[in-house]
């Protein structure tokens, strides 16, 4: 399967969502709030991404980006606060983890972002990179489980404009950030998206790795 610009995840399996996000108000339907939900089985907890229903008529188009009803996909978190990131083109912002509990859940809608979290704090799949690009093309939800250390880059030629929600309000006085440089030479994935085949593997990770194969 593929995620807009470029990445294959073999570990995850699709799902069709049915749920009617108006159905439960007593409302006329306007169809699914998501489409496809996408859930890695042998990935890093809390990693998952959904493709949000774009409604479009001739005035124009209407989409659901956040609902706290999402239970499916939010489990028990909430959103708590949101927040707009603009990214210039090439912008790499990483890399930070939280200790407490956060969520980030990250919309793209416009440009390209590469979205990529790294596991060095769990036994369990300890050495796995997830790596997702997203783009305001295709709107999606990307949701990363703030314990692992995470970071972004923007990848199109134009600046990305990113609206992206915390389960967590951000505290400036106490803040829930833990960081290590962009170019940290002590994170070398074992494996990228399940595989331990991709080039990658075993070496520095780079950023700005040609995605030419």
């Amino acid at each position: 399967m593929h995620f807009n610009v470029r990445v294959s995840l073999p570990a995850c399996r699709e799902e069709d969502v049915t749920k009617d996000c108006l159905k439960t108000q007593g409302r006329d339907a306007m169809g699914s709030y998501f489409t496809r939900r996408y859930v890695c089985d042998n990935m890093l907890d809390g990693i998952e991404v959904i493709d949000l229903k774009k409604n479009t008529d001739e005035r124009g188009s209407f989409t659901e980006i956040m609902r706290e009803d999402w239970s499916d996909f939010l489990k028990s978190e909430k959103a708590v606060q949101s927040n707009l990131s603009i990214s210039n083109p090439g912008m790499i912002r990483a890399w930070h983890r939280h200790t407490r509990g956060q969520y980030d859940i990250f919309v793209v809608l416009r440009g390209a972002l590469k979205i990529c979290a790294y596991n060095d704090v769990e036994e369990r799949n300890n050495g796995e990179l997830v790596e997702i690009f997203s783009s305001g093309e295709r709107l999606q939800a990307v949701k990363v489980n703030g314990k692992y250390w995470h970071g972004t880059k923007c990848v199109s030629s134009v600046p990305s404009e990113t609206v992206y929600y915390v389960t967590r309000l951000y505290e400036k006085t106490n803040p829930d950030e833990l960081r290590r440089p962009w170019n940290d030479r002590t994170i070398v994935p074992k494996s990228i998206n399940g595989s331990v085949h991709d080039p990658r593997v075993g070496k520095i990770w780079d950023w700005n790795y040609p995605p030419h194969k």
